[in-house]
């Protein structure tokens, strides 16, 4: 379908939503009125070679249409406690002058550098946005599992975490430099119960015990602070939400929990499909079909509350190469993952948009992909985004996630896209 199309789609997805559930125009993106949520997950070791800082969020637009920033990872070690993955990076790195935020270097002696600085400075300048510390991920679940295996693991775990990134005792640092950065924690275990990366703990009871550590953590957060927020990331697949999570008593424990809305196919597939489509494809071959919408009804009919559903959408695309030209790529064998510039098989929608070849745009399942003849992508662009916001605002939803920010266009255009909808 041709862009237009979808613009047109959007715009009668939107009346309806807006009509349903009207808000303010003027409402403010940091002000409490604001219903939706809009959580960016910022990626540590992004200011490396990416070369994305905290201050781009600001630079770019984004920070000021944003509710929530997740800041991904800390650890879970194998000693059950909390720690960093990269201590210079979170707190120890000198930030220039040129990025940081307020465009003040951190000077010789300060007690607090590095990105935790600098979100504390960007909150200062958005008193309203809320920073979270994002525990885990795909690369730093394996020992959860063990870490949360007895009431005195769970305790012992949620303790530390209070005590690292709440309080802000980090070490080597005077106690309580890190105070004030973060407003609370997000987990993500991928995953309890069922296979994540390669090598991590997996029990049975985890599922029990998942639910056990929100409420030990939660119990511990508010002792610390009444307002502090506990989210988590939760999986697609129903098979992974039913081994790893009671639904309803989890949610009841958390603020909101943001689903995962993309990698509902990628290139471990031996076909091309896509990464987040909205609504399912009934031409997909696959036996499971997958899609956001099967995914937040799925969460509902395990007794999920509507408002505190956040979905995830992707700033990044799956693509694969050696693909045919049936059905303009879409479902056909590959040869493998296309060339990315970070990994193979994946990509920046900042470098899809303005890479060659034809778009293509289902409307019934909300979904665009990129074929040239050979390589086919998978991505989301502020149009495929705009219908996105109008399903969540239609349905009721608590908001949205974008995994990750560093992927979003100079302009923010994907962010922008589900603030224009979602305030």
């Amino acid at each position: 379908m041709r862009r237009p199309l979808l613009h047109l789609f959007a715009s009668a997805v939107l009346a309806a939503g807006l009509a349903a559930v009207a808000v303010p125009a003027q409402a403010s993106v940091t002000q409490p009125e604001d219903r939706f949520k809009r959580v960016a997950y910022f990626i540590q070791w992004g200011i490396y070679g990416r070369n994305y800082h905290v201050r781009d969020m600001d630079v770019s637009g984004a920070a000021k249409k944003l509710t929530h920033v997740n800041y991904a990872f800390g650890n879970v070690g194998e000693d059950g406690t909390c720690s960093s993955f990269d201590a210079w990076a979170d707190w120890q790195r000198p930030v220039p002058a040129e990025q940081s935020v307020d465009g003040v270097a951190d000077a010789a002696g300060q007690a607090l550098n590095g990105n935790l600085n600098q979100l504390k400075k960007l909150k200062g300048k958005y008193p309203k946005l809320k920073v979270l510390i994002s525990l885990g991920g795909w690369t730093g679940s394996k020992y959860f599992s063990d870490a949360v295996l007895t009431a005195e693991a769970r305790a012992k775990l949620a303790s530390s975490c209070v005590d690292l990134w709440l309080k802000g005792n980090l070490p080597g640092l005077p106690a309580g430099a890190g105070a004030g950065v973060f407003d609370g924690i997000d987990l993500d275990w991928e995953w309890p119960g069922s296979e994540g990366n390669a090598g991590n703990v997996i029990r049975p009871e985890d599922k029990r015990n998942f639910t056990l550590f929100v409420a030990e953590l939660r119990r511990q957060m508010r002792e610390f602070d009444s307002k502090s927020q506990l989210t988590a990331f939760l999986p697609a697949a129903e098979a992974k939400i039913d081994a790893g999570f009671e639904v309803r008593q989890v949610f009841g424990l958390l603020d909101f929990a943001t689903v995962q809305g993309y990698d509902l196919h990628g290139t471990w597939e031996s076909r091309t499909g896509h990464n987040g489509n909205l609504f399912t494809d009934r031409k997909d071959p696959n036996p499971v079909k997958y899609s956001v919408d099967a995914t937040v009804k799925a969460y509902l009919t395990r007794g999920a509350p509507a408002k505190k559903i956040v979905v995830g959408v992707p700033a990044y695309g799956q693509g694969w190469m050696g693909v045919g030209a049936a059905d303009r790529g879409l479902w056909q064998p590959a040869a493998g993952p296309a060339p990315g510039t970070w990994a193979a098989g994946n990509e920046d929608y900042k470098v899809l948009a303005a890479k060659p070849g034809k778009r293509y745009y289902d409307l019934l399942t909300g979904a665009q992909w990129l074929y040239d003849g050979n390589e086919f992508w998978s991505y989301d662009d502020p149009a495929t985004l705009l219908v996105k916001a109008g399903y969540i605002r239609l349905k009721g939803l608590g908001g949205s996630m974008m995994w990750s920010i560093d992927g979003d266009d100079g302009k923010a255009s994907l962010t922008s896209a589900l603030y224009s909808v979602l305030r």
